[in-house]
C-alpha cells in the first residue's frame, strides 16, 4: 500500500473515534472504549511504519531531534511524514478520549473541545483545561 493510501486510511479511520465521543453520553464507557481501540490499532500502523523505515535506508544524515533543521530532515522521507501524521492522529483521539472520560464538563461544553482537539491538538487541550477551572473555580464539578 502506498504511503498516499494509507494517509486516506488512517486519516478516515479515526472519524469513528471521534464520533463516538461527540455521542459519549449516550454510553459513555463503551464509546470512549471504541475511540480508544482505533487509537490503538492505529499505533501498530505508527509502529510499523517505523520499523519499516528504520529498515531501509534509515534517516538522512543530520536528521534528529536536537534541531529544527533535524526533525525537518527527519521528516524529509513520506513513510516517515506519514508515521509523523499518524502520530499526531493517534494522540489527539487519545487526549479526546481522556476529555470525554473525565467527565468534568457538560456535554455542550466537551463538544467545542473535542472539535479543537481533533482539529488542533493542544489547543482543544487548553480549552477543556480552562473551562474545566473556570467550572471548579464557580463551584461546579470539574475537581
Amino acid at each position: 500500500m502506498t504511503p498516499e493510501s494509507l494517509f486516506s486510511l488512517a486519516s478516515a479511520a479515526v472519524l469513528p473515534g471521534w464520533l463516538a465521543l461527540a455521542c459519549a453520553p449516550l454510553a459513555r464507557a463503551k464509546l470512549v472504549l471504541l475511540a480508544r481501540v482505533i487509537a490503538v490499532l492505529l499505533s501498530g500502523l505508527y509502529v510499523t511504519l517505523l520499523a519499516t523505515g528504520l529498515a531501509g535506508d534509515g534517516p538522512p544524515p543530520g536528521a534528529g531531534f536536537d534541531t529544527l533543521e533535524g526533525v525537518r530532515l527527519l521528516l524529509s522521507s513520506p513513510q516517515a511524514l506519514l508515521a509523523g501524521w499518524v502520530h499526531y492522529l493517534v494522540f489527539d483521539l487519545w487526549v479526546g478520549s481522556w476529555e470525554a472520560e473525565d467527565d468534568a464538563l457538560p456535554h455542550w461544553l466537551l463538544l467545542p473541545c473535542l472539535a479543537l482537539t481533533f482539529l488542533a491538538g493542544p489547543t482543544g487541550l487548553l480549552l477543556y483545561h480552562l473551562l474545566k477551572a473556570a467550572r471548579k473555580a464557580k463551584g461546579g464539578r470539574g475537581a
